[in-house]
């Protein structure tokens, strides 16, 4: 117990003494900026009064400012897609017997793909059609009589009825027969056969084929939900694909309003207007989504804004007529920043000359040297 109150008292007086001198090392920081600044003022004032300069001329570079377009992007990765891309599930439960076609295979609207095990439907079908003419010929024998005023109505009507059960029954089995094809929904490209011969199938859950489309392309992506309020149908897009080295401009064609619950992304698509052999589904494109346009502004390097005490300014070089050019500080109201560059509200004009390199040593009236 007693080791334990030694190792505790220890540890507080470690602390008191880490924390005084990080106290006492802020408050020497402190004076010596302030007394830094004191002898800068003095030494100004000293100077002036005897006529002299303590001004070095700083050597810097300029760039004077001009009004241009600016844009902001936002940076996604989406994929190709095609407008048609389908799944294709059985319509019945089954054996697959037959697959008739290859993977990379053109396929046409109605073709068939492959083949559940029917044996059982057309064994019966065969029942029904000879059960269908014996049905038929009793219905055939009763009309007669009964257009001839012999027999009950009930006899009639009984054989009808039995006839027209088994069409019926026949058309629907031959409608079950119909569905044990697996057949392409649309024409398009055999992009993945996940099933095999012997393999029991199942609708709604197994996928037999994948079959694409691209003679229709687009790009979808997933976007954040910050972004819901500036991405929008039409907006422009530039659109890179890093496999194929190959940029396109166009716009969002399609920007949907509902927010994935589990991501909290929405979908927006853009569709290409012409298509290439060398895109692949699900190959990655770079989208770059524009969600910001200025017809002209004035932006300017990114690392030439300084900040002091909450503000942003840059320096510029301004003519005087005793000394030449000085440097003058300048504050300046951000707008957006990209690639580099920040749009500038508030500050600066077309015309300025910003200091672009040698701004880091220099102060408000430097004289300066291009």
């Amino acid at each position: 117990m007693k080791k334990i109150l030694l190792i505790a008292i220890i540890s507080v007086l470690i602390f008191s003494c880490n924390n005084d001198k990080k106290a006492q090392l802020e408050k020497l920081q402190a004076k010596h900026d302030e007394i830094a600044e004191q002898i800068k003022t003095l030494e100004k004032e000293i100077a002036v009064e005897e006529g002299k300069s303590l001004d070095k001329v700083a050597e810097v570079s300029v760039t004077p400012l001009k009004e241009a377009e600016f844009n902001h992007y936002l940076e996604v990765q989406g994929k190709i897609d095609g407008e048609e891309n389908v799944a294709v599930s059985p319509k019945m439960m089954g054996v697959v017997t037959a697959i008739n076609v290859k993977e990379g295979e053109t396929v046409n609207k109605g073709q068939v793909l492959a083949q559940i095990d029917d044996a059982a439907l057309k064994s019966t079908l065969v029942t029904l059609d000879s059960t269908l003419n014996f049905m038929t010929n009793i219905y055939t024998k009763q009309k007669n009589l009964w257009d001839q005023k012999i027999g009950s109505e009930v006899q009639y009507l009984t054989a009808k009825n039995n006839k027209e059960y088994y069409e019926n029954l026949i058309k629907s089995t031959k409608e079950q027969i119909q569905m044990a094809k697996i057949l392409s929904p649309i024409n398009g490209t055999i992009e993945e056969i996940p099933i095999k011969v012997g393999q029991s199938v199942t609708p709604g859950i197994t996928t037999a084929f994948r079959v694409v489309n691209l003679s229709k392309v687009k790009v979808v992506a997933e976007i954040a939900e910050a972004y819901s309020a500036k991405v929008k149908t039409g907006n422009d897009v530039i659109i890179s694909f890093p496999d194929l080295d190959k940029e396109i401009k166009s716009k969002i064609s399609f920007a949907s309003k509902f927010i994935n619950s589990t991501n909290r992304t929405f979908t927006s698509e853009v569709r290409l207007e012409s298509t290439d052999e060398s895109y692949r589904a699900n190959m990655v494109a770079v989208v770059k989504i524009n969600d910001y346009h200025a017809d002209s502004a004035i932006s300017v390097p990114v690392n030439v804004i300084q900040k002091m005490s909450g503000e942003n300014f840059v320096y510029t070089a301004v003519k005087d007529k005793a000394n030449g050019y000085i440097a003058k500080k300048v504050k300046v109201e951000l707008g957006q920043s990209y690639n580099g560059y920040t749009e500038i509200l508030s500050g600066l004009k077309e015309g300025d000359m910003i200091i672009t390199v040698g701004y880091q040593t220099i102060e408000d009236g430097k004289k300066l040297k291009f």
